[in-house]
């Protein structure tokens, strides 16, 4: 409660907290627990918070994310976040926050992603921060942090990008960094950096991003300069963790590209007369793009302001479309023109970057247009508002054969930043057919609402979840034959999508639960949101996935090694023949138990009466031990779930 009145001292957006309700019991919005039923995640990105990070926060001691990004929150990080030692992934990106980054950040060894980009920043970058060997992800640009680049972050050995950029840095890129192993990307544009490039980054390719360095030499990047002797000495007596060799400490805060930016001997020296009336220049151009920048933002917000988002329960999602735009691609644009691109002028069917069409091909038969999306949706009727989350909403719609789908809008801030990224997902959604994938019948990209939304067959019977927890007669009791079939359904799905084809590669789907499990008139299983992670940004994808660990269903490998592959599917398919068998969503160590010496009432659903087959539901318990195996190597494939499935049926 401390925490909810620092986030939203008004009290506007996190009324479901409340101090006599349970956090765990998921009536608490953007809380989610572990199977201890401790807090695991706080995920309240995007709901215009504007208040600030109190530091009751480290007292949520299980905390394995948080992401309050996309909001407005202001006031200094608090260095009692330290205390989180479990935490891994801390989303603090496009806010207001001010004040310097907490050296204690060092300390949190569990740290996977730190993203501070978009604030208020100052001061230095800790050394400290070198000492979080699990960090795969810094991003720190777009703040207004100073002094030099610690030779510390070159002991990260599990980093793969590095984001500085539009920053206030100076002195030179330290050779260390070019030691960390996995990195992938370096983004330090728009600093006053100076020196020699450490060749070695030339293996980053385009990765390695420098514009706007005027003091950067280099041998080997065709658009940097050639070094002089000057650069050459200059770089040398640099020490990248302190002041400039033989400087007092008085000019530590000078950017070396400014002690450095004019070098001249004693008989020829740049004309000083000059400095004004640069000065002048330089103003007078500064008010002009302000100005032009203010009257884009005027046009975009009024523009944003008229068009109907159709969802009262929750504003944020209106939010998304304004506070959200500050996201900036990452192809490095500046932030108005990020702004007015990702407002008016996304169209992934339009003109491409560099002035060439992006190819259309066979999406125009899955096109559909706004009109259309309207008239289904009664324009976005909160009647018809099937659901919501952090990135989207879900909308039951009536096509004009009179067909029911259902319509899931995707602000395209949550979408990737790359058009040609964006498209090639959007390919491989329409490529899925399968009886047990909830079918994409198309899909529609708006310009004016800044909206995608993808068209699905609407499932009438609802998820798989709505029939677990069954109790008193609240809801329909799954048979043991329908179980038995959504169980083999569900396998089959997962098969499919692990299988590669001639037009689509394989598909790790990531997130399968019980909520992605949807059923038609016949209770037949459809997988939904394959292949949507393949739309979506990078930090939507982490937040889902976290999601996904507090309730049970991610793999231990992925919390070691951050990389998801297909034994992460079979693992979560083993967790859900398991909910399926119990007719419970939470598990418990002694269910497990049950089920590997095949004591029946330990793990089948009394709900059922006894009416099973014990040979099938032994058989169904050994599948789903075998598929949550601790390593990925002992768990089968999905192949040979369903040739055992087949055993099964057949004996």
């Amino acid at each position: 409660m401390e925490l909810k009145s620092a986030l939203d001292p008004n009290n506007k957006f996190l009324q479901s907290w409340n101090s006599d309700g349970d956090p765990c019991s998921g009536s608490f919005e953007g809380v989610a627990c572990n199977e201890h039923r401790k807090v695991a995640n706080i995920s309240l990105q995007g709901k215009g918070l504007s208040g600030k990070i109190s530091p009751a926060v480290a007292e949520l001691k299980c905390l394995s994310g948080v992401y309050l990004h996309y909001n407005k929150l202001s006031g200094e990080i608090p260095k009692e976040l330290s205390n989180l030692t479990e935490l891994t992934d801390l989303y603090l990106n496009v806010n207001n926050l001010s004040g310097s980054i907490p050296a204690e950040i060092g300390n949190m060894a569990s740290l996977q992603v730190l993203e501070l980009c978009c604030n208020q920043l100052t001061g230095k970058i800790p050394t400290e921060m070198g000492s979080l060997k699990r960090l795969t992800v810094l991003a720190l640009q777009y703040n207004r942090i100073t002094d030099q680049i610690p030779t510390s972050l070159g002991n990260l050995g599990m980093l793969r990008r590095l984001d500085l950029g539009f920053n206030s840095l100076f002195g030179p890129i330290p050779s260390s960094i070019t030691k960390a192993p996995q990195l992938q990307v370096l983004d330090v544009r728009n600093n006053s950096l100076s020196g020699m490039v450490p060749s070695a980054l030339q293996r980053l390719n385009e990765g390695f991003q420098f514009k706007n360095n005027k003091g950067l030499c280099g041998v080997g990047f065709p658009q940097l300069r050639a070094c002089s002797a000057f650069d050459k000495m200059n770089t040398n007596q640099i020490d990248p963790s302190g002041p400039i060799a033989g400087s007092s400490n008085t000019s530590k805060n000078i950017p070396i590209s400014t002690v450095f930016h004019s070098p001249c001997n004693q008989t020829n020296c740049s004309h000083s007369s000059k400095f004004p009336q640069i000065l002048i220049v330089a103003g007078v151009i500064t008010v002009t793009i302000l100005l032009i920048g203010a009257g884009f933002l005027i046009i975009f917000f009024y523009r944003r302001k008229k068009q109907k988002i159709g969802n009262t329960s929750e504003p944020s999602d209106g939010r998304l479309s304004t506070d959200q735009a500050k996201e900036l691609p990452r192809g490095g644009a500046s932030p108005l023109v990020s702004l007015v691109e990702y407002s008016n002028g996304w169209d992934p069917f339009g003109e491409g970057r560099n002035g060439i069409r992006i190819s259309e091909g066979c999406l125009n038969n899955f096109r559909f247009n706004l009109e259309e999306i309207e008239s289904a949706t009664q324009c976005f009727s909160e009647v018809n508002l099937l659901g919501k989350s952090s990135f989207s909403c879900v909308y039951k719609g009536i096509l004009r054969d009179g067909s029911l789908v259902a319509i899931r809008s995707i602000n395209i801030t949550s979408c990737k930043s790359e058009e040609d990224e964006f498209l090639k997902g959007l390919n491989l959604l329409t490529s899925l057919r399968h009886d047990n994938l909830a079918r994409l019948r198309g899909f529609c990209c708006s310009r004016s609402r800044g909206e995608c939304f993808l068209i699905y067959d609407f499932a009438p019977k609802g998820s798989l979840s709505k029939y677990l927890d069954v109790e008193d007669g609240s809801s329909y009791v799954l048979n043991w034959s329908l179980r038995v079939s959504i169980i083999s359904g569900i396998a089959k799905g997962i098969e499919y999508l692990h299988s590669s084809e001639a037009n689509r590669p394989a598909i790790i789907h990531r997130r399968i639960s019980v909520e992605k499990v949807l059923l038609d008139q016949q209770f037949n299983p459809l997988i939904a949101d394959s292949g949507l992670p393949k739309l979506l940004a990078d930090d939507i994808v982490f937040s889902a996935l976290k999601i996904s660990a507090a309730m049970g269903y991610l793999a231990p490998e992925y919390i070691t090694t951050g990389h998801f592959t297909e034994k992460g599917d079979v693992y979560a398919f083993g967790v859900i023949v398991l909910q399926i068998l119990s007719g419970k969503q939470m598990l418990s160590s002694s269910m497990r138990v049950a089920a590997a010496s095949y004591k029946y009432e330990g793990f089948v659903d009394t709900n059922l009466n006894g009416n099973f087959s014990e040979s099938e539901a032994a058989k169904m318990a050994k599948i789903a031990l075998a598929c949550t195996q601790e390593l990925p190597e002992n768990r089968p494939t999905m192949e040979a779930v369903i040739r055992e499935l087949n055993n099964s049926d057949e004996s």
